[in-house]
């Protein structure tokens, strides 16, 4: 057989619900997957398009931040 305990309500501590507290918390950019120089030259063999590789940085940095605030609207 179990013990019960009773308690007095002066006893007991109430806090409100906050689900917040039961989420683990991650950084921002932990579930995107972020685009590399690689992906980009091989997409761009892919699909026949004459590039360099300033391009290809500018492109990676423009589709990394457009997709960043992307997934900072989702979760913001």
């Amino acid at each position: 057989m179990k013990k019960v305990e009773v308690l007095k309500a002066d006893e007991v501590e109430v806090k409100p619900f906050v689900l917040d507290d039961f989420i683990p918390h991650q950084p921002v950019y932990a579930n995107m997957k972020k685009i590399t120089k690689k992906e980009l030259k091989n997409l761009a063999e892919v699909l026949d398009l004459a590039y360099d590789d300033a391009q290809i940085v500018f492109a990676k940095k423009l589709l990394n931040a457009y997709m960043e605030s992307l997934y900072e609207k989702k979760t913001g």
